[in-house]
């Protein structure tokens, strides 16, 4: 490895702990953006491969826009305390009932509209609901961001590392669940059990049994509408394999104005209210996997997997997800994904393989609070009402709950064939 190499990988080190530990105080995307910036001031990534990694985020951009949009017209119009009293209401007085119903609405956010809307749209309504029950709501938060990761291979349209995992080229949405539906039901349904136990603890004391019920005003109506509508406009992109952030973009645009124009308020609201810096922090990792992929990590990716795939099909397809797995919380899944995505095209690896990456790059984030950007997402949401979770205490349940679930999902994908 050359000096220009190890400077890379120092730049690329630096700038991850520092999205981590966050010294100071300061912000994520600052320290993206620092990293990037260092790449192209110091030559170590020409301008111009900056640029083309800032461009290759784009779908991305306008999905995560679109979801914002969505996420802060339903809390500026009550849908979120209307889902929480809903929530608080049915689960009768028992903490494990409200965490049971958390999760499984979890499952369906994620299945029908990913694993970032899960962090944005749901997180905020779950918060609220812990608030009203009088619940701890750290076993509730969990339950958002771990079921955003494990239920995020249900479908194409669960997580953006799909699309770009898969470079554009999905499988029609039948050999889809012919390959994912079992590992998915497995990766739910241990991350469920094992997070329900590891949490027992915190889930023992009763709740709430019942507050007063709230009614949706005609702006709430309009933003859970658009809400449902958003998830369908999905679901057909995905089935006709049509790219997701402008549909996304569109969709919260025209929900932000409709809701406006019902509610009588400015459009330029909500837009004060959104977390814009995630923006320039997925920009910035996209610039990072630029400067890394110059580094000839992807050949030799290619090699490996050539070779593995070669002598033991089927241990080369378990022992990629795994490793994959673990390198998405060093690097973040989307960059992890990317790269995986170039060397699977160098490598023209088999199907069996690249769905036991898909696995990797899907679950192996519920290890950290750094491994997608949906956890990201997650905890800038849940800083924002008033919560923090570290680095150490998601650790201490991603490091039973991941592999838990990892290892089940690899080995029912290869009995699938």
């Amino acid at each position: 490895m050359t000096f220009h190499h190890e400077a890379i990988w120092a730049i690329a080190v630096m700038t991850t702990a520092g999205i981590i530990v966050r010294p100071f105080r300061v912000a994520e995307w600052v320290w993206a953006v620092t990293g990037a910036a260092l790449l192209v001031l110091t030559g170590l990534s020409p301008l111009s491969t900056a640029c083309a990694g800032i461009l290759k985020g784009g779908d991305v951009y306008l999905f995560l826009t679109g979801m914002m949009l969505l996420s802060e017209t339903a809390r500026a119009n009550g849908v979120f305390d209307w889902i929480a009293n809903w929530a608080v209401n049915h689960a009768a007085g028992s903490r494990v009932r409200l965490f049971t119903l958390v999760y499984l609405a979890g499952v369906v956010v994620t299945t029908f509209m990913s694993n970032d809307a899960t962090a944005v749209v749901l997180t905020p309504a779950v918060l609220a609901a812990a608030t009203k029950a009088e619940a701890d709501p750290l076993p509730m938060l969990f339950a958002c961001a771990l079921v955003a990761n494990a239920a995020s291979f249900v479908l194409p349209v669960s997580n953006p590392a799909n699309l770009v995992l898969y470079n554009g080229a999905l499988p029609a949405l039948g050999s889809w669940m012919a390959s994912f539906a079992l590992p998915s039901l497995i990766a739910i349904s241990t991350t469920y059990f094992v997070l329900r136990l590891m949490e027992l603890k915190r889930l023992r004391p009763p709740c709430a049994a019942r507050v007063e019920t709230i009614r949706l005003a005609a702006g709430g109506k309009a933003a859970l509408g658009g809400i449902v509508l958003t998830a369908l406009l999905l679901v057909t992109a995905s089935a006709f394999d049509r790219p997701l952030g402008m549909p996304t973009a569109f969709a919260g645009v025209a929900t932000a104005l409709g809701v406006s124009a019902i509610a009588r308020f400015s459009p330029l609201t909500p837009l004060r209210e959104i977390s814009w810096g995630v923006l320039p922090l997925v920009a910035g990792l996209f610039v990072q996997v630029g400067a890394i992929e110059s580094t000839g990590l992807v050949r030799q990716i290619a090699l490996w997997l050539q070779e593995v795939t070669k002598t033991a099909a089927a241990i080369g397809a378990f022992g990629s997800g795994a490793i994959l797995a673990v390198v998405s919380n060093i690097i973040n899944n989307l960059p992890a994904g990317l790269i995986a995505s170039e060397a699977i095209a160098h490598a023209h690896a088999s199907r069996l393989v690249v769905d036991n990456l898909l696995v990797g790059v899907d679950l192996g984030p519920n290890l950290s609070v750094t491994g997608s950007l949906a956890t990201i997402l997650w905890l800038q949401v849940i800083r924002r009402g008033g919560e923090n979770v570290g680095f150490l205490q998601f650790l201490k349940v991603g490091a039973v709950a991941m592999p838990v679930a990892l290892f089940p999902a690899l080995c029912a994908r290869l009995l699938i064939g």
